[in-house]
């Protein structure tokens, strides 16, 4: 598992409103985890969003002294077979660690990090024992696709294939924005790398939710309140992708093989 995508979560100012939102647009079910959950702010509430009686993702508040300088956004967690280690070696290649690593019992080991451009994710290592089987991939709710928006795209890859042992794909000529390379973390490609384009101000994981159907959970967004950044759009293999902004500014993404 190490290497591999496994868990994300949404970081927002209101937590409520974002559960109605994400419930309306994806079809999640909402469950309250009865405990601070990672990245385990003291005092805060950790919500799981659900398929089934699954947990898929998870939804915070912004932890109190992150307001007022931290945004609503959503954060990957990317698995480690020892989080200290991985930490370690994330440092030694320029990477940043920003809190832990941190264990909530019997649940996960974690950090908060970001790689050598400043794009932020988690490293992780759940602790639960038995723990279900992953959902079949493209489950309509579940992560579909992750991408990393970064100051420059060969030498961001680079860091993680270094770190995590991920393996290029194929790679898109996207003419003026660049290329556009896919990758592989021991399985088949599970996201892609590009060089971010002027309007997207930072580096930062996105972070592809899978739907039913694409133009039904278009409307769904706009009814719900939210804004299309960009898309529809098909893209190589069949699938169509919309990005899109949520009532509370955190940037998200759809994916479906259903236009």
């Amino acid at each position: 598992m190490h290497g591999k995508f496994f868990w994300f979560d949404l970081m927002t100012t209101d937590t409520a409103a974002a559960a109605k939102f994400y419930s309306q647009v994806v079809g999640w079910g909402v469950q309250d985890a009865g405990a601070p959950g990672p990245p385990d702010a003291p005092g805060s509430d950790y919500t799981l969003f659900t398929v089934g009686d699954r947990g898929v993702a998870g939804l915070m508040p912004v932890p109190a002294e992150m307001q007022g300088q931290a945004r609503p956004c959503w954060m990957s967690y990317i698995a480690a077979d020892d989080v200290d280690q991985t930490v370690a070696k994330l440092q030694e290649l320029g990477g940043v660690l920003h809190r832990g690593p941190i264990d909530v019992p019997g649940v996960i080991r974690f950090a908060v990090v970001s790689d050598p451009q400043g794009a932020g994710f988690l490293v992780a290592r759940g602790l639960v024992e038995d723990a279900p089987p992953d959902l079949p991939p493209r489950t309509p709710g579940t992560a579909g696709w992750h991408e990393l928006y970064a100051e420059d795209g060969a030498s961001a890859l680079a860091f993680y294939e270094a770190l995590f042992g991920w393996t290029k794909t194929e790679a898109f000529d996207l003419g003026e924005m660049g290329s556009y390379q896919t990758f592989a973390t021991g399985g088949p490609p599970a996201g892609g790398v590009m060089t971010r384009p002027p309007q997207i101000p930072a580096p930062y994981w996105g972070v592809y939710i899978v739907v039913e159907a694409l133009g039904a959970a278009i409307e769904r967004v706009t009814a719900a309140g939210g804004t299309i950044l960009m898309g529809p759009h098909q893209v190589p293999g069949g699938e169509w992708i919309v990005q899109g902004l949520d009532p509370q500014g955190a940037t998200f993404a759809l994916l479906s093989d259903k236009e």
